[in-house]
């Protein structure tokens, strides 16, 4: 088996990132080697040898001829299926072409980052394609697709019963060319969504001060987040900014390598955030180089929510973790697991499972996520309100209001807001935040809103009202919350 290049390598990591739910990625080959020979497998021949009969057998008997790829494919999805972790997965040759198709990192698709069960949800319910963020300024950020929404059906096609491959194969295409989608959000609340594909530039970090702070939004990991975010803080400091905002609000997370690197702008040293395995050499301690570009004294706040996945949750565990940051918004996802893509072949290949990821305090935040220190919720709407928003979305009032009043002034959105709210009877501020991001849709996106983002005006009010040393005395450390999660005080009657 031949070993893809290093350039290959690096360049499968980078665009893998980009398509699924970002998971903190290693990058490994394979040497040339029967499975009989591999260390630690002595008690495994039996099976491998069961596997080949049966394969060869079903060749040479079948009552139709069949292709050996078709076996080998079904043969790979049924291993690592039976695993149960939707995180390892084969990646046939398609998915592995369409890797290499785009490896400058631009591609022509819709924008979301998705992920999907590999089976029924333990809940009974179908596993349908979850949309885990949406990526700024794309076709589907700009249709108004949120994280935690389902992609029901595709052209028509329902997405319970396609594999993720067939999911991509359908999203992506030639950009100009549109795609149906059917998406449910929350409980009830069904809506059809036309989107057409573009060409998709994953983005890495948009910043602008907000008075004398600095603002940074870190929207993926990749290789050039540390160089975006080192110019960022340079020019915060040439502004005189004193204190900052590090928003990792939807990001889905991208390389582990990156979310280390942006954790060393901040810590002079120590630990990041250590691997932990059953296997020896997948054991590793990351640590934060001596080169921190931050002041150690400079307040800090980092925004998170439940879109905040993996290397994002890295960043945030280890400020959190070494009393750096004080953590604002709603718990993160909870991706606490490391993944290796392996080549197979010149064409196929499979990422797989290898360790898990623990912040400075020793704590895995797999399937339990970060909470921050103190949560923000935006309004969200009520069971009753399900069916009201329907009508809102079937008339269709708010883009042709929009439309019709691209400059729109206060008075007027004001004007809107009310007659909405009397027709319909939701509250005038979910309104609102409904048409800002209709708004927000047409244009390119600010970079922040500070009128209607709720936990990002609580960031700057913190910053500046001057309780921010006092905040940060409270907080503790994730092992310190799992501890006294474990062993809660005794109630006093």
């Amino acid at each position: 088996m031949n070993k893809l290049s290093e350039k290959k390598i690096r360049s499968l990591l980078w665009i893998f990132s980009s398509l699924v739910l970002g998971i903190a990625f290693i990058v490994a080959s394979i040497p040339k080697a029967s499975a009989q020979n591999l260390p630690g497998t002595q008690g495994q021949r039996p099976y491998v040898s069961i596997i080949q009969n049966v394969f060869d057998f079903i060749q040479r008997n079948y009552v139709d001829e069949i292709d050996p790829q078709v076996l080998f494919k079904g043969a790979m999805d049924g291993m690592f299926e039976s695993l149960g972790d939707p995180h390892s997965s084969f990646l046939p040759q398609s998915e592995m072409d369409d890797l290499r198709d785009t490896t400058s990192g631009r591609f022509g698709g819709v924008g979301l980052y998705i992920s999907k069960p590999q089976e029924t949800n333990p809940d009974g319910t179908p596993p349908f394609v979850e949309v885990a963020s949406p990526i700024e300024d794309t076709p589907g950020w700009r249709a108004g697709i949120n994280p935690g929404d389902l992609i029901i059906e595709i052209n028509g096609e329902p997405t319970d019963v396609l594999s993720m491959d067939a999911v991509l194969s359908r999203l992506r295409g030639v950009p100009g060319t549109t795609v149906n989608l059917l998406i449910r959000r929350g409980g009830g609340l069904e809506f059809p969504v036309v989107l057409t594909r573009a060409i998709i530039e994953v983005p890495v970090i948009k910043y602008e001060p907000i008075g004398g702070i600095g603002y940074m939004r870190i929207i993926s990991f990749t290789p050039m987040t540390v160089a975006r975010a080192r110019e960022a803080l340079e020019k915060f400091n040439t502004a005189g900014c004193t204190s900052l905002i590090v928003d990792l609000r939807n990001n889905p997370g991208g390389l582990l390598d990156a979310a280390v690197g942006v954790c060393g702008l901040f810590l002079d040293g120590g630990v990041v955030v250590s691997t932990k395995s059953r296997i020896d050499a997948e054991n590793y301690v990351y640590n934060a180089g001596h080169r921190s570009v931050v002041p150690q004294d400079m307040p800090v706040i980092v925004l998170i929510n439940r879109g905040s996945a993996s290397a994002s949750e890295i960043v945030a565990g280890a400020l959190k973790d070494r009393g750096r940051a004080y953590l604002v918004g709603e718990k993160s996802f909870g991706k606490g697991s490391v993944q290796k893509i392996f080549p197979v072949g010149e064409n196929a290949g499979f990422r797989l499972t290898t360790a898990r990821y623990f912040t400075p305090s020793d704590v895995n935040i797999d399937k339990i996520g970060i909470p921050p220190d103190r949560e923000v919720l935006f309004p969200e709407f009520s069971a009753g309100d399900t069916e009201k928003l329907n009508e809102v979305i079937a008339a269709n009032v708010i883009p042709v209001f929009v439309k019709e009043n691209p400059q729109a002034s206060a008075a007027q959105v004001n004007a809107f807001v009310e007659e909405i709210h009397v027709r319909y009877g939701l509250e005038p501020s979910l309104l609102r935040r409904l048409v800002r991001n209709e708004q927000n849709r047409t244009v390119i996106a600010p970079v922040y809103d500070l009128e209607y983002d709720v936990q990002l005006q609580e960031a700057v009010n913190i910053l500046r009202s001057g309780n921010y040393t006092q905040l940060m005395k409270t907080s503790k450390t994730l092992k310190v919350l799992q501890e006294e999660a474990e062993d809660p005080l005794p109630l006093v009657s």
